[in-house]
């Protein structure tokens, strides 16, 4: 049930400087806002009831851009999942995360909503994250401590927590520039085509002739997090891939996850599945590598 919402102070710092410093001030009574697709819903459902809002969207260190940045792309802190999924630097070498957006149906939500903003709800189901995880992406973080940079796969805690402070702003993503002759995959299961995934997964492999030199699998809505499926990709790496190998790599990465029965899906069908998309995204990923 949506109500209207409580009073609360409501603030638009100019500086990250200035935006840090009222977060700080305030705590946890504090939320950021940039897009609100996340927050506003769940002010109005009395999920949360934060007594201040920080609207971060005339911050002038922070932008909707997405450029190249040395060898990589950095992909600006305000940049809507729509903007990330239309852009051509992307979809040419991180063809991972165009693909992962292009499957979110509503093209209001990729429109209005931030890839920032989704990392930061810190849902086990996000498309994003799971793409980023294995494109080895980094943020950049601003704080009243100054500035740091966190590799993806340590940014989570668990469902709805993360490792920032509550005074700390993500400015970027960065990805790094892939290594030649490698391919990319996502795939995902859900009931209806609007939903949120029951099971996603993402993978990277890189060849050095023929035989793999790196690979990075992911999976989501499998865990408090997006995971990594390591012991899968210690079968593939620094061997020859075919399609018996890869079955091998699927199973084992249904074996790692240890998911949980919900709404959306049951933990057996989960497992089952996971091993099922593993094996769907290597195959894909592999034949871009080899292309």
């Amino acid at each position: 049930m949506f109500r209207t919402l409580k009073p609360f102070e409501y603030l638009e710092p100019k500086t990250l400087e200035e935006a840090t410093k009222a977060l700080s001030k305030r705590g946890a009574q504090a939320k950021v806002y940039a897009a609100g697709v996340d927050l506003v819903p769940r002010m109005r459902k009395r999920v949360i009831e934060p007594k201040c809002i920080v609207n971060i969207q005339n911050v002038k260190e922070l932008d909707d851009v997405i450029a190249a940045k040395g060898k990589g792309v950095r992909i600006g802190s305000l940049a809507s999942k729509r903007s990330i999924e239309l852009s051509s630097l992307i979809k040419e070498k991180y063809f991972v995360l165009h693909e992962a957006i292009s499957s979110i149906v509503s093209v209001q939500v990729k429109s209005q909503g931030t890839a920032v903003g989704n990392l930061c709800v810190a849902t086990p189901a996000s498309d994003v994250a799971t793409a980023l995880y294995v494109l080895d992406a980094k943020l950049n973080v601003f704080g009243p401590s100054g500035e740091r940079q966190i590799p993806i796969d340590e940014f989570y805690l668990g469902v709805g927590k993360t490792v920032l402070e509550p005074a700390e702003i993500i400015t970027e993503i960065l990805l790094p520039a892939p290594a030649a002759n490698t391919g990319g995959a996502f795939a995902k299961l859900v009931r209806t085509a609007e939903d949120i995934a029951k099971v996603n997964a993402a993978a990277s492999i890189t060849l050095d002739k023929g035989v793999c030199k790196d690979v990075r699998i992911s999976l989501g809505s499998v865990a408090p997090t997006v995971v990594r499926a390591k012991k899968a990709e210690a079968i593939l790496r620094g061997k020859k891939v075919d399609q018996k190998l890869i079955e091998q790599a699927a199973k084992a990465a249904a074996e790692e996850v240890a998911p949980i029965t919900d709404l959306r899906s049951t933990a057996a069908y989960r497992k089952e599945t996971s091993g099922v998309l593993v094996k769907r995204v290597l195959t894909k990923a592999l034949e871009r590598a080899q292309a």
